[in-house]
């Protein structure tokens, strides 16, 4: 993935005629990690990353360490200590994000993940920060030891009811999607019931005015291929969605809708634990 953006982005961009705008916006993308960025990462507990696995399904994961397992090793190179979620290929595109609720700062880094000793590094091609909208904050209660329930994943192709009660009361939750360049991954935040789960294969969401790049829209408009992640940010559970979306374009707004496919549910999957949120002042009233 280069620095510009590709067709699908474009035609987002002038479908919407914020052409000007995101290409302004636009030159914040490089392929270089400043000072700044880096000892943002090296400051984080969390890091999301999206990836596809070996069957082709677009997957977005949560990994969790100490702070300073992930950190830059160099202008263009990422080490982390964790292993590539199970099923990723090696040398694969990979899309992160680095969120610190504490703060209301992100920060995506796009580029070709491989395993190495420590883990895995990543070659950024993509490196750029996003502004701090609809991000809920959180304090940092700190971690609790891995049970053996973080290591019990329940499979399934739909959701369950309870799962389906978790995604409604959600404030946030992580998007990655792919291209035929490289995977992105992305940040969706707003007051609890601004994902609709409208059948246990089918949720739908609004999507709200960003920073006009539409990275995601536009690979989803080359590709399809979606990975969803939602966090209890007070229990550890992770709920994993993957399966394909698109989006629909009209006079009172865009709006996403997300077919289920594949769905991994883990019980205490992340040892992070989190106070209840402060919202974003931005967040627009849901329903």
């Amino acid at each position: 993935m280069n620095t510009a953006y590709h067709p699908g982005s474009l035609a987002v961009q002038e479908r919407l005629g914020v052409q000007d705008l995101a290409a302004h916006v636009g030159r914040s993308i490089t392929n270089g990690i400043r000072p700044i960025a880096a000892a943002f990462l090296e400051a984080q507990p969390m890091l999301m990353l999206g990836a596809a696995d070996a069957e082709g399904r677009v997957w977005s994961t949560l990994l969790t360490g100490a702070p300073g397992f992930v950190r830059a090793t160099g202008p263009h190179t990422v080490s982390v200590a964790a292993a590539l979620p199970e099923g990723t290929p090696d040398g694969t595109p990979v899309g992160t994000i680095a969120l610190d609720p504490r703060t209301r700062r992100r920060m995506r880094l796009n580029g070709t993940a491989r395993t190495s000793g420590r883990g895995f590094t990543i070659e950024a091609e993509q490196v750029f920060s996003n502004c701090p909208k609809y991000l809920q904050k959180r304090e940092w209660y700190g971690s609790e030891p891995a049970g053996p329930e973080s290591v019990t994943a329940r499979h399934g192709e739909e959701l369950t009811p309870d799962q389906a009660r978790r995604i409604k009361a959600a404030d946030t939750f992580f998007i990655a999607t792919a291209a035929p360049d490289g995977v992105d991954t992305s940040h969706r935040g707003g007051n609890p019931g601004f994902v609709r789960v409208d059948t246990p294969r089918e949720l739908s969401w609004r999507d709200y005015p960003g920073n006009s790049m539409f990275l995601t829209l536009g690979n989803l408009e080359e590709d399809g291929r979606a990975g969803l992640l939602f966090l209890d940010w007070e229990t550890g559970l992770t709920l994993q969605l993957s399966g394909r979306a698109h989006t629909e374009y009209g006079p009172e707004g865009r709006v996403t809708r997300f077919h289920v496919d594949h769905t991994i549910e883990t019980p205490a999957g992340s040892p992070l634990r989190w106070s209840p949120p402060e919202y974003s002042p931005a967040n627009p009233p849901t329903p």
